[in-house]
């Protein structure tokens, strides 16, 4: 396993890391299944995990926290989230001092820890002040609740105005962002790339594989009745053999999955859902492996484009 430094700073990082956005601990073994992930990717050398308050209603901040209490609380990097709504009350959700604190003590409670190594926000919050948000989390830092602070799915425009804010007011810096990249939404090799470089701000990715679009494992599916009737009457070899051209195409997805991202020195990946990744699939993401996102079979920049919703 590599690590790297978070933008500037000085907390190391794997370039793989787990997150819990899918968690789901229902079912027979369910539970077991996802510790054992967990400790998969642990033993791989990976040492982020990522959660968020919202997620699965609070269960996956308290399933990785004792999950993670097997292991010294130097040796992992632990983060979490705020915004979405985890109450029917008006101040139950948003960016405002009040939420922040109130979630930020439910989290550490949740996960029984003394502090997060990192917090962001997990969305951009038009209701509320830029200057209440960054002074509330500048506060937590100072409080030693959280060490690091940044942003999850903002705009360019959005974050110029926190780094404009946080010099103004002399606040403690942001220090990651958060954004959705992969191979087919590069959104932010825009104009965020750029504004990260410049102040030295990490960027740790998360949908790394198109939410499943790029494992290959999916199929185009028509929403003419026709079209796909004619689908389903299709020999099972046709079929199959269409499943085996997919597969063997991107049978090194993982792989790809994780060079891509480590091409820049400027991020680390976040990897897929640990309660939905078997082990053997977490030992998958952290072996090193050959692909070259800079070689011709990668395309050229011509072909590039972004594919929105």
């Amino acid at each position: 396993m590599q690590y790297r430094n978070l933008g500037k700073w000085g907390l190391k990082v794997s370039e793989i890391s787990i997150g819990s956005w899918m968690t789901d601990l229902n079912g027979l073994g369910a539970s077991e299944t996802a510790r054992q992930s967990i400790r998969a990717a642990y033993d791989a050398g990976v040492n982020f995990f990522d959660c968020a308050d919202a997620y699965s209603g609070g269960e996956a901040e308290k399933f990785l926290g004792s999950a993670l209490r097997d292991y010294k609380r130097s040796s992992y990097v632990v983060s979490s989230k705020v915004f979405f709504p985890m109450g029917r009350g008006a101040n139950d959700w948003g960016l405002s001092r009040k939420h922040i604190i109130e979630q930020l003590d439910t989290s550490l409670k949740n996960m029984k820890l003394d502090y997060l190594d990192l917090y962001f926000c997990h969305r951009f919050d038009p209701t509320t002040p830029v200057e209440e948000t960054l002074q509330t989390l500048s506060d937590m830092v100072a409080q030693g609740k959280i060490l690091y602070y940044g942003v999850s799915e903002w705009s360019p425009v959005q974050i110029m105005k926190a780094l404009s804010v946080i010099k103004e007011l002399h606040l403690r810096p942001m220090s990651v962002i958060q954004p959705q990249y992969n191979m087919i939404d590069r959104y932010i090799e825009d104009e965020i790339v750029q504004i990260c470089a410049e102040n030295g701000i990490g960027i740790v990715p998360f949908s790394p594989l198109a939410q499943g679009l790029l494992t290959g494992n999916t199929a185009r599916v028509s929403r003419c009745p026709r079209v796909r009737a004619r689908r389903t009457r299709r020999t099972n070899r046709s079929t199959n053999c269409s499943r085996t051209k997919i597969s063997t195409r991107w049978k090194n997805c993982l792989s790809l999955r994780r060079n891509w991202a480590s091409r820049s020195p400027c991020w680390r990946w976040r990897g897929s859902c640990a309660c939905r990744r078997s082990p053997p699939s977490s030992r998958a993401q952290a072996s090193p492996n050959s692909w070259n996102p800079t070689s011709p079979q990668a395309g050229s920049a011509s072909r590039r484009r972004r594919w929105t919703k």
